[in-house]
């Protein structure tokens, strides 16, 4: 397994016009045959894709067909959940996500998760950022106002917000309140960023600051998005991949890349949802 880089290691700011390529050889993440069922129920079952680096890639599909399921195998949040059982295979170059002596925490540092409703801790802006770097060993106070400061300019809320760390988080707009979960989940350097509908709960106009701040971490994070907005997909992802339910289990019908799935879809299944004649 590659090392992975220091917690203190801030990622470098890029203009949008100088973001990194999304492109790489090689995949970020590959799943192989992956299936989760909650005691005898299938949320979805055997799903095989291959997770590009630095590229966003949206999951779409009707609701119930395991899009957040398949999201919380990614890193091991379903160990939480009592009689869920995980079956298949989840590969980061050479590690294997769900094998027993993985260490968790270290996985979920490298996959940060972005829930559908913003979730800041009940504490002042700067605590919700502290607490994860405290857990993590970072005690230094320089050090620590630094790091969050990068993570605030980073989603573009640090001019927001300068003036008042010390107020509570919860007093933040909903956008703002999701901007700040999502510098939370960056202050911690991963690799890669789950989000389930990040924007669903939003109004328009905080959804488009969301949306685009995704669109600018392209390239130095691999994300995986799960939206019900087409149009969203389609404006924001390099690939798609398109779930159904299909004998009372989610399955994987096809993925691609954006234009393939909206613009020349394989499977007549798929060519119905994103022309909006199913789902």
């Amino acid at each position: 397994m590659r090392p992975v880089a220091p917690i203190t290691e801030l990622h470098p700011q890029y203009p949008l016009e100088e973001q990194p390529a999304c492109r790489e050889s090689q995949p970020f993440m590959e799943i192989d045959r992956l299936s989760l069922h909650y005691g005898e129920k299938p949320a979805f079952q055997d799903v095989t894709l291959a997770i590009a680096k630095g590229c966003i890639t949206a999951l779409v599909g009707p609701s119930g067909c395991g899009k957040t399921s398949f999201l919380t195998c990614l890193n091991r949040l379903t160990d939480l959940i009592t009689g869920c059982r995980v079956s298949g295979q989840i590969t980061i170059e050479a590690l294997e996500v769900l094998a027993p002596h993985t260490d968790v925490i270290r996985l979920r540092r490298r996959i940060g998760m972005i829930f559908q409703k913003p979730n800041p801790f009940p504490l002042t802006i700067r605590r919700n950022l502290e607490f994860p770097l405290r857990e993590h060993g970072i005690r230094d106070r320089t050090q620590l106002a630094q790091m969050i400061e990068t993570a605030l300019r980073e989603v573009g809320l640090w001019d927001e917000v300068k003036d008042r760390l010390d107020s509570p988080a919860l007093a933040l707009s909903g956008g703002q309140q999701q901007r700040l979960c999502i510098a939370r989940a960056l202050v911690l350097s991963p690799e890669m960023l789950l989000m389930d509908e990040p924007c669903s709960a939003l109004d328009p106009l905080s959804s488009g600051v969301v949306e685009d701040l995704i669109v600018r971490l392209r390239g130095r994070y691999t994300i995986l998005i799960v939206t019900h907005n087409l149009a969203q997909a389609r404006r924001i992802a390099d690939d798609v991949a398109f779930f159904w339910i299909h004998h009372g289990a989610g399955r994987l019908i096809e993925a691609g890349t954006v234009t393939q799935i909206f613009e020349e879809p394989r499977d007549p299944l798929t060519a119905a949802y994103v022309g909006g004649m199913r789902g």
